[in-house]
């Protein structure tokens, strides 16, 4: 019983890719622990730092429209995923997991976004998270047909993704949200999108038998290493003027400091005639410069 339990569990998780949350999280955090900070520093909060409630709710929201905009993409992209030697194994393609059953998943994680949302209404009395959940969840599918069309569709993601922040700071204190949001928008839409195109790089062959607009299928793969790369420059810079923009100090600069030389790392392990490090370079490195931004900006942002 506890066995059928936990390979069922490890199956959802692995279809929406839950692993993949420490990419967003931290800073939807690091944003939710900004406006705490700015909420308190305006005298609406007795804290510096956010409630449990609060937290959880975050949380919750987080974890709802991520496995809702995972599965949506999984539904989306079974048939063409069934004709990708790297992703037929995947659980809809494979007939692991029913359409049918992926359908009442979504169902179920969109509901629960909403319910998330209306949270911040019912015991904090912001109506915001409520209002935009609907447009949210809209963007966050939207994606899953970008590549169809556009060969912007990495940075497309990017945007789903970093919506968070901003969603974030709107759902703890919205009188504060100005530029550091946007601008934790900024580098995070770059930060994923650049690292996107990396990631794409493995599948040109099939992207461009099926007609998909990625970049590498699209411009090669040379080129579209280039953008990733001055994509992540563009996010160092925005990680950098955060510093003034948030009031930030030390402490958030030594996590800036050693993201900018972890993307380095990452696009240094990636060219056009070898990409057998994509997948460290995706999901290790990244990983890394995620946590450890994220829990160094929170740490300073506690510092008065």
């Amino acid at each position: 019983m506890i066995r059928d339990t936990f390979q069922t569990v490890r199956r959802w998780g692995e279809m929406v890719k839950f692993s993949h949350s420490v990419f967003a999280l931290p800073f939807a955090l690091l944003a939710t622990f900004l406006a705490s900070r700015a909420a308190f520093r305006a005298g609406d909060s007795p804290h510096l730092y956010p409630s449990l409630r609060q937290l959880l709710l975050i949380l919750g929201c987080m974890v709802s429209a991520r496995s809702t905009a995972m599965t949506f993409n999984r539904i989306a992209d079974a048939a063409i995923d069934a004709r990708n030697p790297r992703t037929a194994a995947r659980a809809i393609p494979a007939g692991v997991i029913s359409r049918a059953q992926a359908l009442a998943f979504l169902g179920i994680a969109a509901a629960t976004f909403v319910l998330c949302c209306a949270g911040f209404w019912w015991i904090e009395g912001n109506p915001y998270p409520l209002m935009l959940s609907l447009p949210v969840l809209a963007y966050l599918c939207l994606y899953s047909y970008t590549k169809r069309f556009t060969r912007w569709s990495h940075f497309v993601l990017g945007s789903a993704i970093a919506l968070s922040p901003p969603a974030a700071w709107l759902a703890i204190h919205p009188d504060s949200l100005g530029w550091p949001a946007l601008m934790l928008l900024g580098c995070v839409t770059l930060w994923i999108g650049g690292f996107d195109i990396i990631y794409a790089c493995q599948d040109i062959a099939h992207d461009q038998a099926e007609g998909l607009f990625s970049l590498p299928a699209r411009i090669g793969v040379g080129p579209a290493l280039w953008i990733a790369r001055l994509a992540h420059t563009a996010t160092v810079a925005l990680l950098v003027g955060l510093v003034p923009a948030a009031g930030l100090s030390w402490l958030y600069g030594i996590g800036v400091a050693a993201v900018a030389l972890l993307l380095l790392i990452e696009n240094a392990m990636v060219h056009p005639g070898d990409l057998s490090r994509v997948s460290t370079a995706f999901f290790t490195v990244n990983g890394i410069v995620s946590l450890l931004l994220g829990a160094l900006g929170i740490a300073d942002s506690l510092l008065l």
